[in-house]
């Protein structure tokens, strides 16, 4: 099934979303934002790993103004009237899979901020990541003064938004930016192999960890504690977790249900 910005295929339990605009380097226009939040809608419960990359040799430009601002040079007043939320990638981090992002080359402004919202970031070695809106009078608007910081620290993340300047692919994985760099070539391999691991996990357990880091990290660490007990506590009912012991008693791979 496709979108007409994103297309999406499922296979083996793994969703791959492609953000299939390389005429005009995978820039985000209203439709690419409908149609992200169309596929996480679509995303089925026993989905699960979300794969999330673009065709061409950028993964995104950023925002697409010529076809946003229309008769406004207000860029706030531009995303509102075209129905876009202050958080419009908000929908991949609220997915109880975990997300991967491939970054096939540059991601710009509301491009990495759409791999912001992902959970796993790897990047072609070629990739430079930027976020240069201030150079255009403007803030990041679509969470990257928020995740930026929280993933990279507040001093890096400061630096990359208060200059503009692009970072590398290697000093993204430097700083924790993403998680792994490969070769151009071999990104659809890696990405894909990462993801394939993830879903051969007990997909509860995949689940609440990714709850527990992303709730977690908005606690005070006492409570934050108590939050992690509580989904063990859960999965501990599950069949899965039985599953898993199971399996591991009779030295044979787990046959995860997802119940």
């Amino acid at each position: 099934m496709g979108t007409t910005n994103v297309s999406v295929d499922s296979r083996d339990r793994i969703v791959r979303l492609t953000l299939s605009r390389p005429e005009r380097e995978n820039s985000i226009d209203a439709a690419t934002v409908r149609d992200v939040q169309g596929a996480c809608e679509a995303v089925p419960d026993d989905a699960r790993v979300v794969l999330l990359t673009a065709e061409g040799d950028i993964f995104s430009s950023g925002w697409d103004w010529e076809a946003l601002l229309g008769k406004t040079t207000d860029p706030i007043a531009a995303l509102r009237s075209h129905g876009i939320p202050p958080d419009p990638f908000g929908c991949l981090a609220a997915l109880p899979q975990p997300v991967v992002c491939a970054l096939n080359g540059d991601a710009i402004g509301a491009g990495l901020e759409l791999a912001l919202a992902c959970d796993i970031r790897i990047a072609a070695e070629n990739a430079h990541l930027s976020v240069p809106d201030v150079s255009l009078g403007l803030l990041p608007l679509a969470g990257g003064t928020q995740r930026l910081p929280r993933l990279v620290g507040r001093g890096k993340a400061l630096e990359m938004i208060l200059t503009g300047e692009p970072v590398t692919a290697d000093e993204a994985l430097r700083i924790g930016l993403v998680s792994a760099v490969v070769p151009r070539d071999r990104l659809a391999e890696e990405s894909a192999a990462i993801a394939q691991r993830i879903a051969e996990r007990g997909p509860l357990a995949v689940c609440y960890a990714k709850e527990a880091v992303a709730r977690g990290a908005e606690m005070p660490l006492e409570q934050a504690l108590r939050f992690e007990t509580d989904l063990t506590i859960i999965l501990q009912t599950t069949e899965d977790r039985a599953e898993g012991v199971k399996a591991f008693l009779e030295k044979r791979s787990p046959d995860f249900k997802g119940r």
